[in-house]
């Protein structure tokens, strides 16, 4: 009995940790992406009319699906340049750790409904 006990507290607990990071990925998105790519990520955030390029629509399968996770964690982690984007999309590695990073990548492909190469 006490072994079903503790692999039911294990169990609760890694669907308790995994709830919390996409939460915690909604709630960076909102923090530090909506003002550019839109409370809905199809990059209409407040911020476009004062942007010389038009922010990464995030529900655009086709062209999300076209960027492996390394990349955009890349782009997230170091910035625009770092994949030859746009130097309007700041990096924010020393804000977001790599896990939170991480985190994002899914939530960006939870915007997308897609996978890369889908």
């Amino acid at each position: 009995m006490r072994n079903n006990r503790m692999v039911l507290l294990a169990v609760l607990a890694a669907v308790a940790g995994a709830s919390s990071a996409a939460e915690t990925a909604a709630d960076n998105y909102k923090t530090y992406c909506v003002q550019c790519h839109g409370s809905q990520g199809n990059g209409k955030g407040v911020n476009i009319r004062d942007m010389s390029v038009q922010p990464r629509d995030h529900t655009d399968a086709k062209a999300m699906s076209g960027r492996t996770d390394d990349e955009l964690f890349k782009v997230i982690k170091e910035g625009g340049l770092s994949i030859d984007k746009s130097v309007l999309m700041p990096p924010w590695g020393d804000t977001l750790s790599d896990g939170e990073i991480r985190d994002m990548v899914q939530h960006l492909r939870g915007l997308c409904k897609c996978r890369y190469g889908s």
